[in-house]
């Protein structure tokens, strides 16, 4: 991992936090420091870059000590997708290598849900989402022949917050923990 690129989004997005801003102060800053994480691909260790055949990964890059944010490797395999989800906080979604698919779902007042349109990203592509906006989607890898990763970026620590899936006919809801893929997290401050 190269000095730190991900050490300086942590640093640089705990400043932004600090300040106490806006939802939409962190989607406009925290937005622009994400792109700048992702823009060149040369950062994420190996270890969290790894697919598993049957389901998606997701890593754990830094927990916040204050759980004012995590940061999250998501790694999908050809085929591999999310059930209908929300998260409960804010979200923002870059896209690192590959394509992913992410498809927003909106209740229906006779049960159940809708899909709306669907959104490619590509890499360098940042996605937002959020519970005074919208928190309900799909995501999939949009390739049917390679791994895509994306790095999220989330307004608590995602891997313990009680969040819900939602069954797309009857719409009900199932509650559910995520927690995170990995038992170790990189070391930000080793010496490259």
């Amino acid at each position: 991992m190269s000095e730190g690129k991900l050490l300086i989004f942590v640093k640089e997005l705990s400043l932004l936090l600090e300040k106490k801003p806006s939802e939409a102060m962190i989607f406009t800053k925290g937005k622009q420091l994400l792109e700048n994480l992702i823009a060149v691909d040369d950062w994420l260790p190996e270890a969290f870059a790894q697919p598993h055949p049957q389901y998606y990964q997701q890593y754990l890059l830094y927990a916040d000590p204050l759980d004012r944010f995590s940061i999250v490797s998501f790694v999908w395999g050809p085929g591999q997708k999310t059930p209908i989800h929300n998260h409960t906080v804010w979200g923002m979604v870059g896209q690192l290598r590959g394509e992913e698919k992410g498809t927003p779902y909106y209740r229906q007042s006779a049960g159940g849900f809708k899909a709306g349109e669907s959104t490619i990203s590509s890499p360098g592509h940042v996605d937002t989402v959020s519970p005074n906006t919208h928190d309900i989607h799909v995501v999939e890898n949009h390739l049917a022949d390679q791994t895509s990763i994306s790095i999220h970026v989330y307004g608590g620590n995602i891997g313990k917050i009680q969040r819900s899936v939602f069954d797309p006919v009857t719409g009900a809801e199932k509650m559910f923990i995520s927690g995170y893929a990995n038992t170790v997290v990189p070391n930000l401050w080793k010496p490259v």
